[in-house]
């Protein structure tokens, strides 16, 4: 029975972290409802009056990005904006035959007088927090625009984001991300799925009631004097960006998120790609969880419940190893359940984690209706999508989970980089793309096999107890094994 024990207590402790967690949810989804009904007027620059336009340096963070370069370099050239008042650098740590390239299509630039520099660098220290920061010790700009690669921001993107720096408390603009190839595959509409739910909910949840939000690492604007103030960046985690937020919110500075601009990006079309970015989110979460918790706690300078949004925020990663922890041990307690006929009631409490589902559910309803529409066929749409998604996510929950436990440990691991293939419509094709990894990962194995064993736990469902099985966890399993094999074979299937 002391197994069995172990088993429970770990069991329930998982289930109630997703129970908070999916509250937190909750609580941000009033805030976002309530935040659609009011109207704060903020004061804001005109740019209209030359007085009052200030110096902008947009940064372009590239390595090795031969595919979308050329895209890149010509969307920034067509920004509007006073061309004596607005500096581009190219910050280019690239190995390959792109840093020529390059090159050549920024000399063609200068010619038309636009002031661009390529910036390079000999060792890749830092990685992306490294060349930022390079970089800013020659920027003129009293604002920083900075654009991943993949990402295609619209000529009036300044004119919408900077004036909103007239109230000079607000260190950062952040705007939301767009997807130009959301519906090429399964795989991008469940990339996109999550990301709007982030970029709806989540930051305008926290933002709207002063709680802490975090730069995406792109298709937002910094001051200068804030990312000073704060520390500057600094490449001790692999999530650069949330780290320089936290630092800078616990410096009193505002963050300003604009729903309403919409910056368009490419999504990652390949797995091994989506595995790559997913492994530098969830293990930089975990790192960022260590570096900051303590400050958090300790500061007088926020409320207790922004310092609980933040905590949880933090540990929005560690969340995939609840998951994972309450998926395997699911079958597990499949069996306790039915071998114990005296712990009967303590198996109510399993429901904690189908309520926590129900609010997931209808958290993401609102992001998702605000997207694409409501209405009796979009809810039904919304239903496949919302139970796709949820299966694949928790198909992901081993390959992330073990990017949190490397997070929460201290081990350090090289910035790996999302390959970029410059796709934007089903006919585009990622095939040959040279910066794509060719081997394959070991914990695909372990993704093969979690699939046969909640298949396992699907036979299960007929066979345990005394009365014609138990089937309450068969749906929560059959999400499982379709995860897990989605992940699974797609992994395969992108190594040929």
């Amino acid at each position: 029975m002391i197994l069995e024990s172990v088993i429970i207590v770990i069991y329930t402790i998982a289930i109630l972290l997703i129970f908070m967690y999916a509250l937190a949810q909750l609580n941000l989804l009033y805030n976002y409802l309530s935040s659609k009904k009011s109207n704060t007027e903020c004061e804001t620059f005109d740019l209209s009056n030359p007085d009052e336009v200030p110096l902008v340096t947009i940064q372009l963070p590239v390595f090795n990005e031969m595919y979308v370069m050329d895209r890149l370099l010509d969307n920034i050239a067509q920004i509007e904006y006073p061309k004596e008042k607005l500096e581009i650098q190219v910050l280019d740590d690239s190995t390959d035959e792109s840093v020529n390239s390059t090159r050549e299509h920024i000399e063609k630039l200068q010619a038309t007088g636009l002031d661009i520099k390529h910036m390079t660098r000999t060792d890749r220290q830092g990685f992306k927090a490294g060349a930022l920061k390079e970089g800013l010790k020659s920027a003129k700009g009293e604002f920083i625009a900075i654009f991943d690669a993949d990402f295609l921001p619209k000529k009036n993107w300044l004119k919408r984001t900077i004036p909103f720096f007239k109230n000079e408390e607000i260190g950062v603009v952040q705007t939301r991300w767009g997807h130009i190839n959301r519906n090429y595959s399964l795989l991008t509409k469940i990339q996109a799925f999550a990301l709007d739910a982030h970029f709806t909910l989540e930051q305008v949840g926290r933002n709207s009631k002063g709680h802490f939000i975090n730069f995406n690492g792109t298709a937002g604007v910094w001051r200068k004097t804030c990312i000073i103030d704060a520390g500057n960046w600094e490449g001790d985690t692999l999530t650069e960006d949330l780290d320089l937020s936290y630092r800078a919110q616990l410096k009193n500075w505002k963050f300003k998120y604009l729903e309403d601009v919409e910056t368009p990006a490419e999504l990652p079309v390949v797995i091994s790609a989506a595995r790559s970015q997913q492994f530098r989110w969830n293990k930089g979460g975990a790192e960022n969880f260590r570096k900051m918790l303590w400050r958090v706690i300790r500061s007088k300078n926020i409320s207790a419940k922004t310092k609980v949004h933040g905590l949880l925020h933090l540990l929005n990663s560690t969340m995939f190893l609840s998951i994972f922890t309450v998926a395997v041990l699911s079958i597990p307690m499949l069996y306790i359940k039915n071998e114990y006929a005296h712990l009967r009631y303590y198996f109510y409490f399993m429901s904690f984690f189908v309520m926590s589902t129900v609010i997931f559910f209808v958290c993401y309803w609102f992001m998702y209706k605000n997207i694409y529409g409501s209405g009796f066929k979009k809810f039904f749409s919304y239903i496949g999508m919302f139970f796709t998604f949820f299966s694949i996510a928790m198909g992901f929950s081993l390959h992330n989970s073990i990017a949190v436990i490397e997070g929460h440990i201290g081990k350090r691991s090289e910035f790996v980089r999302t390959p970029k293939f410059n796709i934007s419509s089903i006919k585009d094709s990622w095939k040959g793309n040279k910066y794509l990894r060719k081997k394959l990962s070991a914990n695909v194995i372990l993704e093969g096999l979690l699939m046969f064993y909640f298949g396992f736990g699907l036979y299960s469902a007929f066979i345990v107890g005394d009365q014609g099985g138990d089937f309450g966890l068969f749906p929560f399993h059959l999400m499982l094994f379709i995860g897990f094999g989605y992940v699974f074979f797609k992994s395969l299937s992108s190594k040929v």
